[in-house]
């Protein structure tokens, strides 16, 4: 089983995937963003694992070539904690929890390719993914074993108890 949580900016994926993830009575692993904030200014973000681990993602300060906006993202952490957290769920018997598939997540190569594996594995996986149009992203929208969600404010509320369900069911 595979959900794919989509919605504008700010329509609440991040804060549903959260609740959905401490919801759940099964076992996850996976990794969520947090924005860093500075003198009520979001200045970058930060990736948090499920066991623990953190780094930050993306900067304004951040010394990287690698761009998206105004923020400069760090693969290196990205890559050594966040896909390093997805290929070990993956051998596992855990949820797989990602948020997000964006266009940060992107810049690298390997993280679609995991992606795809973490899809087409038997682990249940729980992913937030861009909403407007992206060819790579567009593909894994449309796979047949995906549940794709398009996530409101009018209908969040709904949707904690219902997908905690179907992910802690058989």
């Amino acid at each position: 089983m595979n959900i794919l949580l989509t919605g504008l900016p700010k329509s609440g994926k991040t804060t549903l995937i959260k609740n959905i993830a401490f919801e759940l009575k099964s076992p996850i692993a996976g990794f969520f963003t947090s924005q860093i904030m500075q003198n009520g200014d979001r200045v970058g973000f930060s990736l948090i694992t499920f066991s623990g681990k953190s780094a930050i993602l993306a900067h304004q300060n951040f010394p990287s070539i690698y761009k998206i906006g105004k923020y400069k993202v760090n693969l290196r952490d990205f890559e050594e904690i966040g896909i390093k957290e997805i290929e070990e769920a993956i051998c596992s018997d855990k949820i797989i929890v990602i948020d997000e598939i964006g266009k940060m997540e992107l810049l690298s190569p390997k993280f679609l390719e995991v992606v795809q594996k973490a899809l087409d594995s038997k682990n249940k996986v729980l992913a937030t993914v861009l909403y407007t149009e992206h060819p790579q992203l567009d593909k894994l929208k449309k796979r047949k074993d995906v549940e794709l969600v398009t996530v409101t404010p009018e209908n969040r509320g709904s949707l904690l108890e219902q997908i905690s369900k179907k992910l802690d069911g058989d």
